[in-house]
């Protein structure tokens, strides 16, 4: 799908892609899906209302492993759209030890323009790839020193040992084939970070001693197939225009940014009264008060604005609720969605129908060393129903649990695998009961196994 096709998705067809990936949880994708549109709605709207329409942003509320973080990363991947996670708990009140809000910007930034610099090296990636190409022949067959006093033809005929090393070369005959090449160092000259709360010197500092580090080069031995991509990634860095690229970035994070700022209840004033309470706890709330509603921060690339960045917000809210945030910030997070815990048949949908099911990574894993796995509609059931079953007695941490139950279940399978040529295991009803029937039934061995 280009990125033109994603920025004209429905809400509809925005809850289809991400259907794809995270089971039930309704409710939530349709907040994201019109949120995500309204800013394509947006860039249709005339000024002076253009400037004035700003995101509604979202409040996410429930259980861990439900699906919160994952809608909002999916959402930021199917668009293309820089993206940055944080916790709440990570940042202090100006004026106490810790990260300031700030800092959040600043990553967002910096993913930004990764976005960027990739789509512009893939447009460029041709005429790189070319030029890298002679800088791996000249290795291979060195051009002739010119001669004192005479002058180089104006285009010099290409020989016939060159010709076919270049054959050669593209035909990935030479891929094995060691050189010593010219790169750049990858031994940092120096590396320093701040104190916590000095943002700002780490920034500055890191930005120097980048820029130092991309001068120092070094003699390397290496596959010529690495070569070709050391230099295949520099001749693109060179043909890019880093100013256009700066520009772009800017207006993509300001535009299209999505910020997941997740344990926000752990600073609400709830939390506090039901003990280790923390004197910094409001003041961060308010710190990201001006964040969310539109504010100018300045990064190494330059100021960027948050008036259009979208704020997704999340948080289980056991031992606070919503309106124990201060209520400036309850007022910025306008839309509010209620996520539901996992019932076992949303288990049992999680491993059979998401596009990256944990199922299908696992036969995939033990297929690199010749395993085939084949699980039977019924060992899909046991396992929903003891990873859900887990949950219900102890600590309830979503489909996150079916990780650790299916580590269990393929421990010994896993183990083995490779040891064989050839190696096929049925996971049927049984295998899942006698591997994990005792540790499920025992709440002791449950609570630290799985």
């Amino acid at each position: 799908m280009s990125e033109t096709d994603r920025s004209l998705l429905t809400p509809r067809e925005i809850v289809s892609e991400l259907d794809k990936y995270i089971v039930g949880q309704q409710d939530a994708k349709r907040a994201v899906a019109v949120a995500l549109r309204n800013r394509w709605r947006r860039s249709r709207v005339p000024e002076p209302l253009h400037s004035e329409i700003t995101p509604k942003n979202i409040l996410m509320i429930g259980p861990t492993g439900v699906g919160k973080t994952e809608i909002a990363r999916r959402l930021a991947k199917l668009t293309d759209a820089p993206f940055v996670k944080t916790e709440a708990t990570k940042f202090t009140e100006v004026g106490y030890v810790g990260r300031n809000v700030e800092s959040i910007v600043r990553d967002l930034m910096q993913e930004g323009v990764k976005l960027v610099e990739a789509q512009q090296k893939k447009r460029v990636m041709t005429r790189a790839r070319e030029l890298a190409e002679e800088r791996v022949l000249d290795l291979l067959l060195p051009p002739p020193a010119p001669v004192e006093g005479q002058s180089q033809p104006a285009a010099p005929v290409e020989s016939t040992a060159r010709r076919r090393f270049r054959e050669d070369l593209r035909a990935g005959r030479l891929d094995e084939k060691t050189v010593e090449a010219d790169v750049a160092s990858n031994a940092p000259v120096f590396n320093m970070i701040a104190p916590e709360g000095m943002d700002d010197l780490e920034n500055q500092l890191q930005n120097v001693f980048e820029k130092i580090n991309a001068a120092r080069r070094e003699k390397r031995r290496l596959k010529i197939k690495e070569v070709m991509e050391i230099y295949t990634d520099e001749e693109a860095g060179k043909l890019i225009d880093h100013e256009d690229l700066t520009r772009r970035a800017i207006e993509s994070v300001e535009n299209n940014g999505i910020v997941f700022i997740d344990e926000i209840d752990k600073i609400a004033g709830g939390a506090e009264r039901h003990g280790s309470g923390d004197v910094s706890r409001e003041g961060v709330q308010r710190d990201l008060l001006p964040l969310i509603e539109g504010t100018s921060v300045k990064t190494k690339y330059g100021w960027v604005k948050t008036d259009h960045v979208l704020f997704i917000c999340s948080g289980a809210f056991h031992l606070s609720k919503p309106s124990d945030l201060v209520p400036e910030l309850q007022g910025r997070l306008p839309i509010r969605v209620e996520l539901k815990s996992l019932t076992e048949d949303d288990f049992v949908r999680i491993l059979t129908e998401t596009d990256a099911s944990v199922v299908k990574q696992y036969e995939a894993l033990l297929g690199a060393d010749g395993a085939k796995l084949v699980f039977t509609p019924e060992a899909i059931r046991a396992i929903a129903h003891y990873a859900y079953e887990v949950n219900e007695r102890t600590e309830n941490i979503g489909a996150r649990r079916l990780y650790t139950v299916m580590e269990k279940l393929l421990e010994e399978v896993s183990f083995e695998a490779g040891c064989r040529s050839t190696m096929e295991v049925t996971i049927d009803e049984a295998y899942v009961r006698e591997r994990l029937e005792t540790l499920a039934g025992d709440q002791d061995l449950s609570r630290f196994v799985l």
